[in-house]
């Protein structure tokens, strides 16, 4: 179980049956009456961010989130496939699983998927990740006073 007295940024709770990451919060003391915690809470299941109050004191469970590290395979249009590292079990997602980053896979590369109640719901790729640049367009001469940039193709797509 957890408090609104133990709500950090980027700790995670069950309401309503559903998994949620809190993005931001506030206590609230006012004058009269008595204290509550607003939030901005994210759906981990759809990506969807609302604001919710909460009054102080109030408990909530903690989401039965799963984190294995695997490794990207293969993909075959829409399906991905994984390995995972731990019990080298092959597991095929759908790109609607796993959310946007699926564009930056590179074969061979290892994340962190977040399981809830056995179905993924997230992936998380590594901080760094080392991609080729395919195409890019010319820079703009003079334009290099704050260090210029471009729009840049990658391997991946």
């Amino acid at each position: 179980m957890i408090s609104t007295a133990e709500f950090r940024n980027g700790a995670r709770m069950e309401l309503e049956g559903t998994p949620y990451y809190i993005v931001e919060f506030q206590h609230v003391k006012p004058g009269k009456g008595g204290a509550f915690v607003r939030t901005k809470l994210k759906n981990l299941k759809t990506g969807q961010v609302l604001e919710k109050t909460f009054r102080s004191g109030e408990k909530f469970d903690e989401p039965d989130l799963e984190e294995c590290e695997m490794q990207f395979l293969y993909a075959a249009g829409e399906s991905y496939t994984f390995m995972d590292t731990s019990s080298y079990e092959q597991f095929t997602y759908q790109k609607g699983q796993l959310g946007d980053d699926t564009d930056l896979l590179k074969e061979n590369t290892t994340v962190e998927i977040l399981l809830y109640e056995g179905s993924p719901i997230s992936m998380i790729l590594p901080m760094f990740m080392e991609l080729k640049v395919v195409e890019t367009d010319p820079g703009v001469r003079g334009d290099t006073a704050s260090g210029g940039t471009k729009p840049a193709v990658v391997e991946t797509g």
